[in-house]
């Protein structure tokens, strides 16, 4: 590249002169007119900054325990300060004052009489003595043992769904039955002779109309004139007293039990007789 040389001619060199120097007024206006800052319209933008370096992993921290409260330390009584218990009666409100009746004298002396009347009679009456105990216990035991007795004795064929007979009424049925039974033995012929020594026994059943139903015997054993003997006296004895009502309403036929102990009496009777085993 050939080397740039200055012309020799002054007109030349002046008008380069002035080629310079406009150029450089041009490039100085233009380097003024760019760092003028612009016009303000509205309010600046935010400044937004970017920071990409990497962040560290978070590191797990253990969760605290949870603190457990201080113990309380219990604190010895003061002998000092120790106070007697004192026991509190609540007081009576004025509804439960005003419900508590008002007693006159007239009713507290008519109380005081009725106490005093139960009071007299317990006096009267005093408890029974240990002997007295033990006798009313003894009748009770062969009260229920006759009882017992009297249903092995007697068996009642009921009626399906009949109400229970008064005991009452069944009791003094029986006993019209052993007196006419009692009775007829007067009439009927009996060889005392003819016993045997072993207990025997045997059952009659008798309707409601008071006719007989059957003779069955139990257990002949060797009382074979005496059980003949027995069946004559039932029969003559025949027909009995009509059931009354409401024994009529609860059983179709009522079983009579005879038991022959000719080792524990000497004549004729009548004992009562369980299922004819012990006869």
């Amino acid at each position: 590249m050939p080397l740039m040389t200055f012309p020799e001619n002054p007109l030349e060199r002046r008008a380069l002169a002035v080629a310079v120097v406009v150029s450089l007024a041009i490039h100085g206006l233009l380097l003024f007119v760019n760092n003028q800052p612009p016009p303000k319209q509205g309010s600046p933008l935010p400044r937004i900054e970017a920071n990409l370096a990497r962040q560290p992993a978070p590191v797990k921290t253990p969760a605290p325990k949870p603190s457990e409260p201080p113990k309380k330390q219990a604190k010895k009584p003061d002998k000092q300060q120790a106070r007697p218990r004192v026991m509190a009666i609540p007081k009576t409100s004025r509804s439960t004052a005003k419900t508590t009746p008002n007693w006159t004298v007239a009713q507290k002396a008519e109380m005081n009489d009725f106490l005093n009347e139960l009071a007299a009679e317990a006096k009267a009456n005093p408890a029974p003595t240990l002997a007295q105990r033990s006798l009313a216990m003894a009748r009770d035991d062969a009260r229920q043992i006759a009882q017992r007795e009297k249903s092995e004795l007697l068996s009642l064929e009921r009626r399906p769904n009949s109400p229970e007979p008064d005991p009452f009424s069944l009791e003094l049925y029986f006993e019209g039955l052993l007196k006419n039974l009692n009775r007829s033995s007067a009439y009927v012929k009996n060889d005392p002779r003819s016993k045997g020594v072993r207990p025997a026994a045997v059952q009659f059943r008798v309707n409601p109309d008071g006719t007989l139903k059957s003779f069955v015997i139990l257990n002949a054993a060797d009382q074979g004139e005496e059980i003949a003997f027995i069946k004559a006296v039932v029969e003559r004895a025949a027909p009995f007293s009509p059931f009354p009502p409401d024994l009529n309403r609860s059983a179709k036929s009522m079983a009579v039990r005879i038991c022959i102990m000719p080792s524990r009496s000497g004549g004729f009777g009548f004992s009562k007789a369980g299922d004819g085993q012990g006869c």
